[in-house]
C-alpha cells in the first residue's frame, strides 16, 4: 500500500516520474491520496495536468479516486489503466509523454498570461520554460520554504 504525502510538507512526485510509462501518473496518485486524508495543500487532483492524462486514456479522475479510495497501490492504477479506456501501445505512450514534457504554455493565448505570471514569481522565463519545468521548480521552491 502506498501512504499518503502530507502535501503541506512536500511535493507530490514529480510530472515526469513515470508509472508504467506514463508520466504525470505518480504525482496524480499522490495529490489523490492526499486529498482523500486531507493533506493535500494547495495541491488539487483531477486538475488539468492530471486529466492531460485521463483524457488521453479515455478515463475519469473519479474512477481513479474510486481505485484510490479502494487502497489501490501504484501498480494496481497502472494495472487499471491499461485494461481499461482507450487502448494503447507502448510506443503511443512513449510518444504521449514526450508531447507532454513538451507543452509550453505561453504559447497557448488562453495561457499566456496565467503563465508568465506564474513563471515570473519563479524567476523562469515564460517564453523558455516547459509546464514540467514550471511545476518542477515549483515543487523544488516549496520544498526550501521552512515548514
Amino acid at each position: 500500500m502506498n501512504l499518503p504525502k502530507d502535501l503541506n510538507l512536500e511535493p507530490p512526485r514529480g510530472p515526469r516520474g513515470k508509472l508504467g510509462g506514463y508520466a504525470i501518473l505518480a504525482r496524480g496518485l499522490d495529490k489523490g491520496r492526499a486529498e482523500m486524508n486531507r493533506s493535500a495543500g494547495e495541491f488539487h487532483f483531477n486538475c488539468p495536468l492530471d486529466n492531460m492524462l485521463f483524457d488521453f486514456k479515455g478515463v475519469k479522475g473519479e474512477d481513479i479516486m474510486k481505485l484510490l479510495q479502494d487502497a489501490a497501490t501504484d501498480e494496481d492504477v497502472v494495472e487499471w489503466l491499461n485494461t481499461h479506456g482507450s487502448p494503447k501501445t507502448s510506443g503511443e505512450i512513449a510518444e504521449w509523454c514526450a508531447g507532454v514534457e513538451a507543452v509550453r504554455p505561453f504559447e497557448n493565448p488562453e495561457k499566456k498570461e496565467w503563465f508568465a505570471g506564474e513563471c515570473e514569481k519563479l524567476g523562469l522565463d515564460p517564453a523558455e520554460t516547459t509546464l514540467f519545468e514550471y511545476l518542477e521548480e515549483d515543487d523544488r521552491q516549496m520544498a526550501l520554504q521552512p515548514a
